[in-house]
């Protein structure tokens, strides 16, 4: 039961970044000046779409789990410092939060890999 936890666990927290990239894609403009409005470079929007999309696939199947999931972690955080540092407002205060939390679980998936059914294994 563990090993199914685990990929129902890698699907769950991976489907967050795996719509949001694909989002990117379809909002291409859009993201790229909501993300300068932050003072965040628009090139960076390839970045992130290549680990939201690719990094997310990679965390599902299970391959090179531990490292994704440490850069992940690492995006998480920067996303919160960076997009959700508004405290006044508390769905900014939320969106930090959640995103400290989804660091968190990559954290837990970086530590503790994948689980038997994944490619790593």
């Amino acid at each position: 039961m563990n090993n199914i936890l685990n990929l129902i666990g890698r699907i769950l927290i991976s489907s967050v970044f795996l719509i949001s990239g694909i989002n990117k894609i379809n909002q291409y403009h859009g993201t790229i000046e909501w993300m300068e409005s932050f003072g965040v470079p628009g090139i960076l929007i390839m970045p992130a779409i290549l680990l939201e999309i690719i990094g997310s696939l990679m965390i599902i199947v299970g391959y090179k789990t531990q490292i994704i999931a440490m850069l992940f972690s690492i995006f998480c955080i920067s996303l919160a410092i960076i997009f959700h540092n508004d405290f006044s407002n508390q769905m900014e205060l939320i969106s930090f939060l959640k995103n400290l939390a989804l660091a968190g679980g990559f954290l837990f998936l970086a530590v503790n890999g994948p689980g038997k059914i994944s490619l790593d294994k």
